[in-house]
């Protein structure tokens, strides 16, 4: 198979021929349809990050076509278009059996992959897709499901302000569900154009620019939540400064890196801080049934698609701003 692999920090990824994966117990190897790109693989490939060994793909917003099945599968079969969660339990213990396989008592294993033409993926891990529901929608399941997980922590949220800092898929996954289950005020940070005419699209009733000066003036009062989105060092506390006191501070940019926190700032202000971690499998048919039921605004985000020849130079560009926000990887197109 084609695939783009990972060689060292400061060389882009390269594509190689691979032999094809084969599928271990309770596993399946998914024709891959579509995988999308994270800013988290951007990160895992700079310095100062936990790197990818030298030779392995990642890739982990992964869609797919079942085409071989391991040992034990039962409840999936050949054919099935499929989202993967991009993560495996044991399958026997409490956490797996309930979804929560990020919990898996005997440790979960991390399935990248998706920068190839073929994937393994576990076979209690991945969920199919309804018929109306395209592998680019698959797609789009794993950062909409991060999301969710996090917005799920904003307990009390119907009829709250919630303030979401960064407007990268997953702040605009954070504004489409805050909006879904029925925060009163949605506000987005952003200072991209593009991205903040997404915000408005995934349903933020108003964006601005993180640009002190630029907001001089102009009344904002302080949100019930803030949803830290960016994953840079120091947005941590400025999530804290924003939110009211007693507020909530749900921290989804997962930055991978030293991050300094003054403690003393939210103990004055009783501020709750919460760190969401992946998603469940409830997550994902959540997400699934709610694509499929129609609400479809999630597709905004996707800019661009391309082959994996592409990728190696494209995968670079997104390491500086532009105009792109969730762009996608199709391992079969041509040209």
């Amino acid at each position: 198979m084609k695939a783009a692999v990972f060689r060292c920090v400061g060389s882009p990824l390269e594509v190689v021929n691979l032999n094809d994966p084969e599928p271990l117990e309770n596993e399946v190897v998914l024709r891959v349809g579509r995988c999308g790109i994270c800013g988290s693989d951007l990160h895992m490939t700079e310095p100062g990050s936990i790197n990818p060994k030298p030779g392995q793909v990642i890739g982990h917003e992964i869609s797919g076509e079942v085409v071989a099945l391991g040992k034990g599968v039962s409840r999936l079969k050949i054919g099935d278009r499929v989202a993967a969660l991009p993560i495996k339990g044991c399958g026997r213990c409490a956490p797996c059996l309930a979804g929560e396989f990020s919990w898996c008592v005997e440790g979960v294993q991390i399935l990248l992959g998706g920068y190839a033409q073929y994937a393994r993926a576990g076979a209690n891990e991945c969920l199919v897709l309804p018929s109306n529901l395209s592998m680019a929608d698959g797609s789009l399941v794993e950062p909409l499901a991060v999301a969710l997980h996090g917005v799920r922590m904003a307990q009390g949220l119907p009829g709250s302000t919630v303030r979401v800092l960064g407007g990268g898929p997953i702040g605009l996954g954070a504004i489409f569900w805050a909006r879904r289950f029925g925060a009163r005020r949605v506000e987005a940070v952003e200072g991209n154009a593009v991205r903040a005419d997404m915000a408005r699209t995934l349903g933020a009733d108003d964006v601005f620019p993180p640009d002190a000066e630029a907001n001089a003036g102009r009344p904002i009062a302080p949100p019930d939540f803030v949803i830290e989105c960016v994953g840079r060092p120091g947005l941590l506390d400025a999530a804290v400064a924003q939110v009211r006191s007693r507020g909530t501070v749900i921290s989804l940019g997962f930055c991978m890196t030293e991050e300094p926190f003054a403690a003393h700032l939210a103990a004055r202000r009783e501020v709750t801080i919460k760190f969401p971690l992946r998603y469940t499998l409830d997550d994902y048919a959540l997400t699934i049934e709610t694509l499929a039921s129609g609400a479809v605004e999630p597709r905004a985000m996707v800019t661009d698609v391309f082959n994996l020849d592409a990728l190696p130079a494209r995968f670079e560009a997104l390491r500086e701003p532009g105009r792109q926000c969730k762009v996608m990887i199709d391992p079969w197109l041509e040209g």
